[in-house]
């Protein structure tokens, strides 16, 4: 493979000069130097006599002097690259390959190249071989062949499936489509590894810029720049541990080790992986025995050698056990670790109720606990999960879920910390708690538990002190079902844990406002009924009923479909296996109705199958008062479904899709969750497409583009930031417009890119201006719509349309007297000039306090209560708005009417009818100072004037005028809310120059002259990317 790419990567030069070391009696040859020259590589062979040769003689044999070679040359190679960007681990090669990558695509220097690997790239049936760049924004292909260059960059972001597939060409490709277009790579040396890298790589993007809600806390997430290959393997690796074992997300995994654990009540020995973080020992089984345990090293009182000859370990815990491992590599140096670690974590000693009930299932569980132990480091075998599935007894149900969900971690880890929580969220009032006040009643109404204030307090403390725990996801409305089962089994402060173990590690994404993961699990849930129940899928036509029909079970654990005695045999389930439990419970409700949904003849008709399915399952062996039973099946008189033991459906769904292993099933969710992503941004992009289009005369295909450009711009300032401010702009809470929104910086780009004006001198000042007069609350933000509407008007609007916003922008509160810091730049602005004059704060005449409230969102109201109000009252004032009358527009001040003038020069500049324009600017502002001074002469005739003559010198010969008393009308128009018109100074209505400017026929030919905009965008496209990075 490396010789092909040699031979077919033109890019590869090999030099011409080279030193060989070789090894008697070996065929191997050593690159030790190499040279373009035959004085670069002399220079190198007597850096070597001098340095390395003299040392040979001290080696005894060959083998050795090679050894002592290549280690000397590769500490050069390492030395040579520590100051650089390349980590020093490195091989040579990887700084090869970024030298490459940087030279090819020229992207921003910040850029982090991950790694690359060789393969080829498939234009329709020709094979391109070439190199594939994985960095932390970008998938990147370069080839050159045969005088033929292929370039591909395509941002993660973009990616909306991603997958291996194999067909009659391809035997293994990796798949990846991109704004509707589909890529395929193949020939890969490890195709797995490369996938799992780019699966990696892309959903770290999309959580990131996308999805933040979530991982805003992550510190790998927020910086690009310590992205590395071999730290995403590991963060992979310890995501998957946690997982698997219940831990809490901040545990990592960091060594592993092959060895033997002693089972005491099965006399033997199993093979299996000891996996240690830095709090837990855990211990997990290759045989088919299902063999776990986890140790908390809080609970480990003695790390032992065991035996010396055999490599043993003995660990003992407060629970009065002893575990034993043998054949463990390197055993000495382990038991000198976990000796000083486990003698600085203690915890609060955990008792179990010994209350008896339901005296069958209890005593077997007491049998399993005699011989696996009990507590956190019990042996789970499959013993344990066959007494799961039968349900676990009700005074042991509380234990059980915190121990299986890992919980128990949380909070012992924690104490304390769920009274203080209760005690700082005590009579808050956001959003959030009105909407748990209003649920409260809704709770299991039907159980006696809940229908006292005891339990009502306890449900609302619970979920309370949570939304104030992670106001990110606040309050869903299915929280309240699940809280109130926990607090059917478990303590306040155990429940809360639970509830922390659900939302935030077992249910990830589950409850924010987007329900990303709900959506994500859902997908899962279609490709496994594809994979097992293909008759079924063949016969619905549409796979989104599934979709909109499970999506309740998910959220609630089926507690919401089920009778809770039966529902909570379900959550018995869940804690022990995950997720994993519910998608084989969902595809056995389906097995078990396939003949009657198979007769179904639309999705009403199967809803009310399932729906009579749920009512007639049961639980024989519940002991829930009678009472309770009888609420939760009302539906009883009415179904002649037969009935079906909770029990025994959940018995057939572990037999008949037991196979289904974790593994494959976070593999699915991976890839789900880049198209339910893309799909949601989709969404997004149609809705505001859809209200934008109603506003503006752009085709649709023009209007999207324009959308893609300013969402690029948005992601383009995020990609390269530790911790950028721009990620706060995007927030999927607020409506559709509002998600993406752009600051000053970032809008000077896009007009550079796509205004028929920004060939003006003053390009910036003008930014600026539309910028200020776009933001109309004020908070240094505009979203599309206000993007999309400025366009619109500078390419398809009216001659009295582009005039009345050239006039808006010269006029408060868009203008402000720009001037920049350096001499050297003219009119051009720095970021930091730009920002500040952004924000200063300057009033028109008809502002006020008042409008400025009106105008501004609702959400900034307050940070933590929307007012829905005010949200009804936007709208509505929206829906009335009406199109600005001509007079009431201020009239122009003496300064601003330069300052117009101005502009209106620098639009001319480069126009074949010039001249004439010029002529014809000249003669309007000479006209219209001769009318304001008639007119000031009218209206006072005692008062002293100033000269038309020098008025009209200081208006037409405007692009040489000095700016005479500029800094004292620039402090007054910041400092002062409505400035005012003095005597001595002039001023004009926009109709008078509406009217004189109709009067030159160059000027309404330059301003009714037809603009296309596609160029425009067909450029920013290919530039926007090199804007940026220049910026």
């Amino acid at each position: 493979m490396g010789t092909l790419d040699a031979v077919l990567d033109s890019t590869s030069k090999v030099a011409p000069f080279r030193i060989l070391h070789q090894t008697p009696d070996s065929q191997v040859y050593w690159s030790i130097a190499c040279g373009a020259s035959r004085e670069e590589i002399t220079e190198h062979w007597d850096w070597l006599e001098h340095n390395v040769m003299k040392t040979l003689s001290v080696f005894d044999s060959n083998e050795d002097v090679t050894s002592f070679v290549q280690g000397k040359i590769r500490g050069l190679i390492a030395e040579e690259g520590k100051g650089s960007f390349i980590k020093e681990e490195d091989p040579e090669k990887f700084r090869e390959a970024i030298l490459k990558f940087e030279k090819c695509f020229g992207l921003a220097e910040q850029e982090k190249l991950v790694t690359y690997y060789s393969c080829s790239y498939w234009r329709g049936r020709m094979p391109c071989q070439g190199w594939l760049y994985l960095s932390t924004n970008f998938l990147s292909f370069y080839s050159f062949l045969l005088g033929a260059e292929i370039k591909l960059v395509i941002s993660w972001d973009e990616i909306s499936k991603l997958e291996k597939t194999s067909n009659v060409i391809l035997t293994e490709s990796i798949h990846v489509c991109s704004r509707g277009e589909d890529h395929y790579f193949s020939m890969f040396l490890h195709i797995n590894e490369t996938f799992l890298l780019m699966e990696q790589l892309a959903n770290y993007a999309v959580r990131r810029l996308f999805d933040k809600e979530t991982f805003e806390s992550d510190l790998v997430l927020r910086d690009p720049l310590q992205i590395t290959k071999r730290g995403l393997e590991n963060r992979a690796h310890s995501e998957q541990f946690s997982a698997f074992f219940r831990l809490p997300k901040e545990e990592t995994l960091q060594e592993v080790h092959e060895c033997f654990l002693w089972v005491p009540f099965c006399h033997f020995n199993t093979l299996g992986k000891m996996c240690i973080s830095e709090n837990y020992i855990c211990f997990a089984s290759q045989d088919g025995s299902l063999c776990s345990i986890i140790i908390p090293l809080r609970e480990v009182i003695a790390v032992e050698k065991a035996d010396p000859a055999n490599k043993g370990v003995n660990i003992s815990t407060k629970g009065k056990r002893a575990f034993r491992f043998t054949e463990v590599k390197d055993f000495e140096h382990l038991v000198a670790k976990l000796g000083i670690r486990s003698g600085t974590i203690s915890s609060p000693h955990h008792t179990a109720s010994t209350e008896l009930k339901e005296k069958m299932k209890e005593q077997s569980w007491n049998i399993l606990f005699v011989e696996c132990g009990r507590g956190v480091s019990m042996f789970r075998t499959k013993k344990t999960r066959d007494l799961v599935l039968r349900g676990i007894p009700e005074t042991l149900r509380g234990e059980l879920w915190l121990l299986f969900s890992g919980a128990v971690n949380d909070m012992a880890t924690n104490p304390g910390y769920y009274t203080e929580l209760v005690e700082k969220s005590l009579g808050t009032c956001t959003l959030a708690t009105d909407e748990i006040e209003r649920d409260l009643r809704r709770s299991l109404p039907e159980h006696p538990a809940f229908q006292s204030d005891t339990g009502i307090s306890a449900l609302r403390r619970v979920l309370t002190a949570y939304a104030y725990r992670n106001p990110k996801i606040g309050y869903c409305q299915a929280m309240n079902i699940l809280t109130s089962v926990l607090l059917l089994y478990a303590k306040e402060e155990e429940a809360f844990w639970l509830l922390v173990a659900v939302c935030e590690r077992m249910l990830p994404d589950y409850f924010n406002r987007r329900i990303i993961g709900a959506l994500v699990d859902q997908a899962v849930f279609e490709e496994l009924i594809r994979d097992h129940l293909s008759q079924l899928t063949d016969h619905m036509t549409d796979m989104t009923f599934f979709s909109s029909v499970s999506l309740s079970w998910f959220l609630t654990l089926f507690i919401s479909v089920l009778p809770i005695e039966s529902a909570v045999s379900v959550v018995d389930c869940f804690f022990y296996d995950g997720i994993k439990a519910i998608l084989q419970l969902g595809l056995a409700v389906l097995d078990y109705n396939m003949d009657k949904l198979l007769t179904c003849k639309d999705d009403a008709e199967a809803v009310t199958v399932l729906n009579r399915f749920f009512d007639s399952v049961t639980n024989k062996d519940s002991p829930l008062p009678q009472a309770v039973q009888q609420a939760s099946n009302l539906n009883d008189t009415k179904s002649y479904h037969p009935k079906v033991d909770i029990t025994d459906l959940i018995r057939e769904s572990n037999e008949k899709y037991g196979d289904i292993r974790y593994e494959d099933v976070e593999s699915m969710r991976c890839r789900n969750r880049l198209y339910v992503i893309q799909t949601l941004e989709v969404t997004t992009k149609q809705n505001v497409l859809r209200v934008v289009s109603q506003d503006v005369k752009f085709s649709p295909s023009d209007l999207e583009e324009l959308y893609e450009l300013f969402k690029k711009e948005h992601f383009l300032s995020c990609y390269w930031s530790a911790n950028s401010p721009v990620l706060r702009h995007h927030d999927p809470s607020l409506p559709y417009l509002d998600q993406y929104r752009i600051d000053c910086q970032q809008f000077r780009v896009l007009y550079h890119l796509l205004s028929p004006w920004a060939h003006c001198a003053n390009r910036d000042s003008l930014a600026l201006w539309t910028f200020r007069l776009l933001d109309e609350n004020s908070d240094c933000l505009i979203n599309f719509k206000e993007f999309a509407c400025a366009l619109d008007v500078m390419y398809n609007g009216s001659f009295t349309d582009k005039l009345k916003l050239l006039f808006k922008l010269h006029i408060p509160p868009a203008f402000t007297e720009v001037e920049s810091l350096s001499p050297s730049k003219g009119d051009d602005l720095s970021k930091e000039e730009l920002i500040h004059f952004s924000q200063l704060n300057v009033s028109s005449p008809v502002d006020s306090q008042e409008a400025d409230a009106l105008k501004r969102s609702p959400e900034k109201a307050g940070k933590e209560k929307i007012d829905i109000q005010a949200y009804l009252k936007q709208w509505q004032d929206e829906l009335l708005k009406k199109e600005d009358n001509i007079k009431d527009l201020p009239r122009m001040n003496q300064f601003q009417f330069i300052q117009f003038s101005k502009t209106l020069y620098n639009l001319f500049h480069g126009d074949p009818e010039e001249e004439l324009l010029y002529w014809a600017i000249a003669t309007v502002t000479s006209l219209l100072l001769k009318m304001e001074e008639v007119g000031r002469r009218l209206q006072s005739p005692t008062s002293p004037a100033k000269s038309p003559a020098s008025a009209a010198e200081s208006s037409t010969d405007s692009q040489n005028a000095p700016k005479k008393d500029s800094a004292p009308q620039q402090t007054e128009r910041r400092n002062v809310q409505s400035p005012r018109r003095d005597d001595h100074e002039w001023s004009f209505a926009f109709e008078q120059i509406l009217a004189s400017l109709l009067n030159e026929p160059a000027l309404v030919r330059f301003f009714e002259k037809p603009l296309d905009i596609k160029a425009k965008v067909e450029n920013a496209k290919t530039s926007q990317l090199k804007a940026r990075t220049r910026v």
